[in-house]
């Protein structure tokens, strides 16, 4: 690598480019010419390998990072729509379905359980959210981790902002233009255009 380097001193700090792209993936759209001609070739190489490992359908200029986790099989797929990142650091296990211009940041958790997540158009989650999709039994007759698991689903609506650090309870629906502030835990449906916050969110005032 050092002798390569020595050779084109621009390597290295594409590298960094890159490091900097898998944290930062609002970056990728406002690039300039020379680095955008690079940038969408590495892309365009690691979407094709990892829809030939997994069973994801990634839609028009995307940028998934190579340090995201992603995970979906028969059964479990993964729907990513057109213009939609996906940063370092973040789990997906399908079923997902993913719309358009959906922003996932650094370290989120997103898994689908059996009846899936859907995140629609527009909406953007914060870094270190967790959306579980399933829930386990709770009864006293046997051990949490031998109870039946159930699934319900969680699907977000359009233009939902989901703050940083915040947890989505199986079952839940958020409804267009809600906000969730950071460091909540969503438990009950949220409805249109509300703002919610706390541990368990709770309403705090109308979007308008």
């Amino acid at each position: 690598m050092s002798n390569v380097t020595e050779h084109d001193p621009l390597l290295k700090y594409r590298e960094q480019h890159k490091h900097r792209l898998n944290y930062m993936p609002w970056l990728y759209w406002s690039l300039k010419a020379k680095h955008r001609e690079w940038a969408e070739a590495w892309q365009k190489d690691y979407q094709a390998y990892l829809m030939d490992m997994e069973t994801v359908e990634i839609g028009k200029n995307c940028f998934i990072s190579p340090l995201a986790h992603i995970f979906a099989e028969r059964g479990r797929k993964i729907i990513i729509g057109d213009n939609t990142f996906i940063a370092a650091d973040c789990t997906l296990h399908g079923p997902l379905e993913i719309g358009s211009e959906v922003a996932i940041n650094h370290h989120c958790i997103l898994d689908g359980g059996r009846l899936g997540i859907k995140i629609h158009d527009q909406v953007r989650i914060a870094a270190y959210c967790h959306l579980y999709a399933f829930d386990h039994g709770m009864s006293l007759d046997q051990p949490i981790y031998q109870q039946a698991v159930r699934s319900k689903g969680i699907e977000i609506h359009r233009d939902v902002w989901v703050g940083a650090h915040v947890g989505i309870k199986d079952g839940v629906t958020i409804h267009e233009q809600a906000i969730v502030g950071m460091n909540s835990m969503v438990t009950k449906d949220i409805q249109v255009r509300e703002v919610v916050a706390g541990n368990p969110a709770q309403f705090i005032r109308m979007r308008e």
